[in-house]
């Protein structure tokens, strides 16, 4: 039978080590924390418990790693201050921006204690994510803070995130520069008989050592690679195999630079050594959509009526039953497991009007299954920053037929 260790701490601090050097400066961290204080009067709350990855690192700098732990970020009017495990000592400490206070596993539930433990005295309302706690944490949470409401916040955070800052923006164009390091990297490792893994490996090393280049002071992880061949190109997230490039294969190139929980892609529609004719024609429709996107993302324009006036094209050549996801998405703190912006997605059902400041990518994909002439997924991926006039393309590596048959 499990006891419990009473004599033993349930919070404590680890202020180990200095401070590390933050990915961004502290007034651009203030920028954030005042944007989500000022939500906060807005609804009455005395504080906010982040819980997700996306806004523990947006508003307190730290990217935690969950492996079956709950972290936290308390914000509130004057202070922020994380909640970490104990089995991750002083790193959070030393990343957070603001405070850090760790729970044990010498009892149960001692983070439901931090949370108690942290809020200011005196709260009535406390802002949570919902989109994100389970419904066992929310009935946790309720328990341990009796007579304090619990205010979704979720909605009102992620339109905050999805207007860049000048700083975000600055980050996020650097991080498609490594992108395109990648890139370069992969198409260079490209050749018949040569292993998915081996030339996805070649582009995740380019990319981490760019990033340790340019950032220094920051944590490694994450970096990834997706390179697909064949028949496996028909899922834009399909993992890498041991399958070897044939002569003739469709490729798919996807880069994915991950530096302080910002993500960025590039991804490319590729072919090794030859493009038949049927392939080629598919090819062209795909740029033809993609270059056709990337005019219409300009301000005031909505995710829907781009999606609308794209799905014309693919109709008239008759391929918008071979579509496959919507034309794009946000870009800032996501990650392939976390923070998704679901309010800013070029899909027929999202009316959000693109403004300055924005960061969206244009990524039309259709795929042609096994046995039909071009099978295989086809897919181009640029990303664009919203500007007052129009878009400027962060994305530097080519696309389409006249540079990307490697031989």
């Amino acid at each position: 039978m499990a006891v419990a260790q009473p004599d033993r701490p349930s919070l404590i601090a680890i202020p180990n080590g200095a401070k590390a050097t933050p990915m961004f400066p502290a007034a651009e961290m203030e920028r954030r924390l005042a944007g989500v204080r000022g939500t906060m009067l807005e609804l009455d709350l005395q504080a906010v418990l982040f819980s997700s990855y996306q806004n523990i690192d947006y508003y307190g700098d730290l990217v935690f790693c969950h492996f079956g732990r709950l972290y936290g970020l308390v914000v509130s009017h004057d202070t922020q201050t994380s909640i970490s495990a104990n089995i991750d000592a002083g790193q959070p400490y030393r990343r957070t921006y603001g405070e850090n206070l760790v729970y044990t596993d010498w009892q149960r539930d001692n983070y439901f204690r931090a949370v108690r433990e942290v809020l200011s005295t005196g709260a009535r309302r406390l802002g949570v994510e919902l989109d994100f706690i389970t419904v066992q944490t929310k009935a946790k949470l309720e328990a341990a803070l009796p007579g304090i409401a619990l205010v979704d916040i979720s909605a009102a955070c992620m339109r905050q995130r999805m207007v860049k800052s000048a700083a975000e923006i600055a980050h996020i164009t650097e991080c498609a520069r490594v992108a395109d390091v990648g890139g370069y990297a992969v198409r260079d490792a490209i050749a018949v008989g040569v292993p998915e893994y081996e030339v996805a490996l070649a582009g995740t090393q380019a990319m981490v050592r760019e990033i340790a280049r340019t950032w220094p002071h920051a944590e490694l992880m994450d970096t990834w690679v997706w390179f697909q061949s064949g028949i496996n190109t028909d899922g834009a997230h399909n993992p890498v195999t041991s399958r070897r490039i044939e002569h003739g294969d469709i490729l798919s190139l996807n880069c994915f630079p991950m530096v302080g929980g910002y993500y960025v892609a590039l991804e490319r529609t590729l072919f090794a050594g030859a493009c038949d004719d049927a392939s080629r024609r598919l090819w062209d429709v795909n740029v033809e959509v993609h270059e056709r996107g990337i005019e219409l993302l300009v301000p005031g324009a909505r995710c829907c009526d781009v999606a609308a006036e794209l799905n014309e094209i693919y109709r008239r050549h008759d391929l918008l039953q071979h579509r496959t996801f919507g034309y794009g998405h946000s870009f800032g703190v996501l990650s392939h497991y976390y923070g998704r912006e679901a309010g800013l997605e070029l899909r027929e059902d999202i009316e959000t009007v693109l403004e300055p400041g924005m960061v969206v990518s244009m990524e039309p994909m259709i795929m042609l299954p096994e046995g039909e002439p071009g099978a295989g997924g086809y897919r181009e991926h640029d990303i664009l920053v919203i500007t007052e006039d129009g878009n400027r393309n962060i994305t530097g590596f080519p696309y389409g037929p006249s540079t990307n048959i490697v031989s």
